[in-house]
């Protein structure tokens, strides 16, 4: 007779018929997982509260009863040295914080703003200068007196740019 749970489960799953690959399917465990339960090897796994989860979903789905799945899986692991309340260790955060940095926040703020304001007036240069290349260049009307007619009455007439320049 089968004494541990990764046993009881295999025998239950080829009782009823039931593939591997249906039960990864239907419990969305992977099939690894699924073989290191019917072999306890729960190294392989990813550890607390996730293997007691994974073995009641593999139970409820193949009709075994959760309870005494539970049970056994905590027996199982009684057998083996290990507690069953076995809680991972965090793993050491990577990231870099300034958390113990003595830099004001107000320091920060400033910073900040100076940056957003420089980029802003860069924006805007740019802008300007791309504008002023984009546009065609137009002649402006320039005002000037000439002496029309015979009598010398200035009047004023409308010339471009090009016309003064003549």
């Amino acid at each position: 007779m089968a004494t541990t749970i990764g046993e009881k489960l295999r025998l239950a799953r080829e009782e009823s018929g039931i593939s591997l690959r249906d039960i990864s399917d239907q419990t969305r465990i992977s099939m690894r997982y699924l073989e290191a339960i019917e072999t306890d090897d729960y190294k392989r796994l990813p550890g607390g509260i996730f293997n007691k989860s994974f073995i009641k979903s593999y139970a409820k789905y193949i009709g075994f009863d959760e309870k005494e799945a539970m049970e056994s899986y905590a027996a199982t692991l009684r057998q083996k040295g290990e507690s069953e309340d076995e809680v991972l260790t965090a793993p050491k955060s990577l990231v870099y914080t300034d958390a113990n940095s003595s830099r004001s926040p107000l320091l920060t703020l400033l910073l900040a703003i100076l940056i957003l304001g420089v980029l802003s007036l860069g924006a805007y240069a740019a802008l300007h200068w791309y504008q002023r290349k984009t546009t065609p260049r137009v002649a402006t009307p320039v005002h000037k007196v000439r002496l029309v007619g015979s009598h010398g009455i200035a009047r004023p007439t409308t010339t471009t740019e090009a016309d003064a320049r003549c």
